[in-house]
């Protein structure tokens, strides 16, 4: 099973916990990161969306049950639930925020890397395949995006730079094509000290946008609006790991 393009976050206080479930996870060919803290994870996820992520509940500086449904407002990413936790009420609070798995504590962390594996192939991404990691470059009409580098490189291999922010933007978008994001999700992705409900920068950034990806940035094709709800990313995507 092919699963080395698949990067999993691992948001967990317990420093052994979290160490032995990455070795776990690394051991069956995924790349994981662990944060012990929600402020590290949410720094990185406003740079890098992983694969999926694995979020302990009973975390030391925010609730974890608000981290789950941040990053699936935000970003769409499956997540996986692993807490002491073992009340009803808490697995239905989980599960209706959006977690796609809940694991209870002592748990063996074999089983915890075949949820792994369940919930990557419902939700599209099966674990075997490339189905789009930060890391591998994104094919949309005539441009080859590449988040790493912060490039865009049209068919006829003119190369486009984009700023830090309008690719951050770029690469929540292409990772879901064809779904409503709405303003205030993806305002989100910018420090909780550099936002207000006023912010226009994320439509200052669509435009942006738009003038490099859209024949006619005046009639969009590729980024549209969606009146009251916000934008939407209508382009096919294909994944294509770089060197591939």
């Amino acid at each position: 099973m092919r699963v080395q393009n698949q990067q999993v976050f691992v948001l967990e206080d317990e420093p052994d916990i979290g160490r032995m479930l990455c070795r776990t996870l690394d051991q069956h060919g995924y790349r994981s990161e662990l944060f012990l803290r929600a402020a590290d994870f949410q720094r990185r996820m406003r740079t890098r969306q992983p694969t999926l992520c694995i979020v302990d509940l009973g975390l030391p500086d925010e609730d974890g049950l608000q981290v789950v449904r941040d990053v699936q407002s935000r970003y769409g990413t499956p997540v996986i639930i692993v807490t002491g936790r073992g009340g009803v009420l808490d697995r239905i609070i989980g599960l209706e925020l959006g977690a796609d798995d809940y694991v209870v504590k002592p748990f063996d962390p074999r089983e915890v890397v075949a949820r792994v594996g369940a919930v990557l192939r419902r939700a599209g991404r099966p674990a075997d395949s490339n189905n789009g990691n930060c890391s591998d470059l994104a094919k949309f009409g005539d441009w080859v995006f590449d988040f790493d580098r912060h490039v865009l490189t049209a068919g006829d291999g003119r190369e486009i730079d984009l700023s830090a922010a309008e690719a951050q933007l770029l690469q929540v978008m292409v990772r879901q094509p064809n779904r409503i994001l709405s303003r205030e999700s993806l305002l989100g992705l910018q420090a909780a000290d550099d936002r207000s409900p006023f912010d226009r920068s994320i439509d200052v950034r669509i435009s942006r946008l738009r003038q490099k990806v859209e024949p006619d940035p005046r009639r969009p094709q590729v980024i549209k609006t969606v009146y009251g709800a916000g934008y939407m990313f209508t382009a096919s995507v294909e994944w294509v790991a770089k060197g591939g």
